[in-house]
């Protein structure tokens, strides 16, 4: 399970290209409060917004505190990352209850070392880095995790061969391909070449002469 997560947040009048900059030169993040029937302007400590993304807060349950009090719990739903310094820049949070049952999206993380890659040298190929998965919100762990260890070359994971904490349903297509493990281009070249030589020695051996054209009988 997720740890217990924490973010301060304090009310603002309204939006405005003006107001959300000036907010940013203090050192603080413009956002939104949404769900169960309303929606409010708030700003958070630029500082502490980071903080929390990197200990678990883009899915796990966020206890919302104003004035020294806890006002909600919600989920982080959407982040805007400046493209330069790559910071955020603004935050969208859905009110949630612990208990509540949500639709979201949880990065996926590969455990282990493939067989295929360790003593075969093939390379391996994460195609997907999130799963979509339905539960309660206070059951929404940090990451989903997938043993890699047993794949050789020319072998995947599908989504199905993920574990889920209990209470979550996967929304993922349980057939999606999420991990592979192929040859290297080296080695796929190598084996090109040697079924190239084979389709060569294996030619039926041309015995006689064929007649010329127009050659008298």
């Amino acid at each position: 399970m997720a740890q217990q997560l924490s973010l301060t947040i304090e009310r603002r009048d309204g939006g405005g290209t003006t107001k959300a900059q000036s907010l940013r030169r203090d050192g603080k993040v413009p956002g939104v409060l949404y769900g169960h029937g309303s929606s409010e302007s708030i700003a958070v400590e630029g500082r502490a917004l980071s903080d929390l993304l990197h200990h678990g807060g883009r899915s796990g349950l966020i206890e919302l505190k104003l004035g020294g009090k806890q006002l909600d719990t919600a989920l982080v739903r959407e982040i805007q990352i400046d493209p330069v310094t790559r910071k955020p820049i603004h935050v969208d949070l859905q009110r949630v209850s612990a208990t509540e049952k949500v639709h979201t999206k949880l990065s996926l993380v590969t455990v282990g070392t493939a067989e295929g890659v360790k003593s075969m040298g093939g390379v391996m190929d994460v195609i997907v880095y999130e799963l979509e998965i339905e539960g309660p919100a206070n059951k929404l762990p940090d990451h989903l995790e997938v043993d890699v260890t047993p794949l050789g070359i020319h072998q995947h994971l599908s989504a199905a061969d993920v574990k889920l904490p209990d209470g979550l349903k996967l929304l993922t297509a349980p057939d999606t391909i999420i991990v592979t493990v192929e040859s290297s281009k080296t080695a796929r070249a190598l084996e090109e070449a040697e079924a190239g030589t084979a389709a060569e020695q294996a030619q039926p051996e041309l015995v006689g002469k064929p007649e010329a054209a127009g050659a008298p009988e």
